[in-house]
């Protein structure tokens, strides 16, 4: 592993409590911290609260008890847009259910997140060629194989559908990510490819969380584990 680098977390969790869909502790006085530039891994067998600690971090399940910190600021409680604009990305663990809507066209998917800020339009209409312009570019920085950018995301193979995911999200500013299962299902390319993506944002500074119950992809990946 990587020695972990000498700078102040961008994401803080402190003591964070969370339920479960049923009612039971999820989540019990979780704490840790990542810096910029490391791959923070959190290892374990299914069911162990993966989920609802995803959910938590990027504002879609309430913690119980606890603090939840990005570049220094308390976002425990902000919605998943505050946090994105202070630069948390999710690659999350559905990939058909939370990342990507499968009525929309690929193009449409890639710009999901920016809809009504430039470049892409404003709150009254969708700038369409801004979109598609996007979209070529993407297509071919990631390698995403589609008939054409109009092609519905629900039709992507689960490689393709991951590579539009990490397409849309890892071409905003990021500060942190949260990376869960990000290679659950995929063949051995795919997940070769998705690995190169989160080492060359690592290595661009961005903090990087990772939640998986694969070993060696911890093992691989990581320079952390907790």
């Amino acid at each position: 592993a990587r020695e972990a680098p000498a700078a102040a977390p961008m994401l803080t969790v402190d003591g964070l409590e969370a339920q479960g869909d049923r009612g039971a502790p999820a989540l019990h006085g979780l704490s840790f911290a990542v810096a910029p530039g490391e791959i923070l891994a959190i290892a374990g067998v299914e069911g162990n609260g993966q989920p609802e600690l995803e959910e938590a971090l990027f504002g879609l399940r309430t913690p119980e008890a606890g603090r939840v910190g990005l570049d220094g600021r308390e976002v425990t409680r902000a919605e998943p847009a505050e946090r994105m604009r202070i630069g948390l990305g999710l690659v999350p663990s559905d990939r058909y259910r939370r990342g990507l809507i499968r009525e929309l066209s690929v193009a449409e998917n890639l710009a999901l997140d920016r809809f009504g800020a430039p470049p892409f339009g404003t709150e009254l209409r969708l700038d369409r060629r801004a979109i598609a312009r996007q979209a070529v570019e993407l297509i071919e920085r990631f390698s995403i194989r589609v008939s054409s950018p109009n092609q519905l995301a629900g039709t992507l193979s689960g490689g393709n559908a991951q590579r539009l995911v990490l397409a849309r999200t890892l071409s905003r500013e990021l500060r942190c990510l949260v990376a869960a299962q990000p290679t659950r299902g995929l063949d051995v390319g795919a997940i070769e490819f998705v690995w190169e993506q989160l080492a060359a944002a690592r290595d661009r500074g961005v903090a990087i969380l990772l939640i998986s119950t694969d070993l060696d992809e911890v093992m691989s990946m990581a320079d952390r584990c907790c």
